[in-house]
């Protein structure tokens, strides 16, 4: 946005909004997936033992919700951040950014990349081997579909092999990795990043644990089951507050797999008992988790952001930070709901391949 002469917080802007405001929505799946996918599991399995949650299951929705991502963070950029900004002064930027600048790549960087992409499709490859084919080894062995499938109950380890070989393979041509030790010494370092989230899941996987053995889920679900519907309260107007209640919730607790570790026990199972599946409300809960990831200074990234932003703008600070992501958040917000209910309650749209909109107990 700078180079080309625009102002330079709304490039951060439209990128936060993107990546953290937008963070569930995407075209492929992620490591979220199975993520979510795995608490939901345990949530509803407190009122059906037998009940499995595939990661896939909100794969369709969040396609759809790619496209109205960004739709709705073009506009707001365009039409709203950019005019709000006005003209950029460089006197406010904090040290000499007109001396930084991109290097091109050399000759050797262009030639790794070139070996590492092509490792990437050969990975690709490999995995559509396995799965495209009707015979493929990773297909569902009872009914010969991809739902269900080893495939996508090891999503994380392909993922993992799939970045794993070409980054080898870059490093290898790059000179950056001349042994087997030094990938090893670049997984460690990589992995030590990873202690705090360790310790998180730990005390979600315990929370979660608690919930089932003491019963503590399934009484809060049944007591607060019954008295939405004693209120009535049990149509789709449920959802618009469910939304809201988590988006409230993640501005005090940044992390996805954290909120839904203490939400999922107690709003899964009384949710189903008022006819809704799993699958939709984690579709749901999706929606309130990433649209105020971008106002929160929870959210881990955040000051990351912020120190981006006071590059450009010296004098910013998290109130500037708010103020500069709040449209896209209420847009996000408003918009995604809208196409939440639209495909599921108007159009009766699966949210993903094998994911039912309602639940029955049979």
């Amino acid at each position: 946005f700078h180079s080309f002469g625009r102002h330079p917080l709304a490039g951060v802007a439209a990128a936060f909004a993107g990546v953290s405001g937008g963070y569930s929505a995407n075209l492929l799946l992620g490591t979220v997936d199975p993520l979510l996918a795995g608490i939901t599991q345990e949530a509803a399995q407190l009122i059906d033992p037998s009940y499995i949650v595939d990661p896939s299951a909100n794969w369709y929705f969040m396609i759809v919700s790619t496209f109205m991502i960004t739709a709705l963070g073009t506009w707001i950029t365009t039409s709203i951040v950019e005019p709000k900004l006005g003209s950029y002064d460089p006197a406010q930027a904090s040290g000499s950014l007109s001396e930084q600048k991109l290097e091109p790549l050399d000759r050797v960087e262009k030639r790794a990349l070139l070996w590492a992409a092509l490792a990437g499709l050969a990975v690709a490859a490999l995995i559509a081997l396995t799965v495209v084919p009707s015979w493929g080894p990773l297909r569902n062995p009872e009914t010969g579909k991809v739902a269900n499938s080893p495939f996508l109950r090891g999503i994380v380890a392909l993922i993992f092999v799939f970045f794993f070989v070409p980054g080898v393979v870059y490093g290898w041509v790059r000179g950056t990795f001349k042994s087997d030790r030094d990938v090893i010494n670049a997984m460690a370092a990589a992995m030590s990043t990873l202690g705090l989230y360790i310790v998180l899941v730990f005390f979600a996987a315990q929370f979660v644990a608690y919930f089932g053995w003491t019963n503590l889920g399934a009484i809060t679900a049944v007591t607060g089951a019954d008295f939405l519907s004693s209120i009535g309260l049990t149509g789709p107007l449920i959802f618009v507050l469910f939304i809201l209640m988590c988006a409230f919730i993640n501005l005090m607790l940044g992390s996805a797999s954290a909120q839904w570790a203490v939400t999922a026990p107690i709003f899964v199972p009384m949710l189903m008992l008022i006819g809704y599946s799993p699958e939709v409300i984690q579709a749901a809960y999706r929606i309130g988790d990433s649209t105020t990831n971008i106002i929160t200074p929870m959210m881990s990234y955040f000051g990351l952001i912020l120190a981006f932003v006071t590059r450009y703008e010296k004098n910013a600070g998290v109130g500037t930070m708010i103020a500069l992501m709040l449209p896209y958040s209420i847009a996000f917000m408003i918009g995604w709901t809208v196409l939440f209910y639209l495909w599921v309650f108007v159009f009766g749209l699966p949210v993903g391949p094998t994911s039912p909109t309602y639940y029955d107990g049979s």
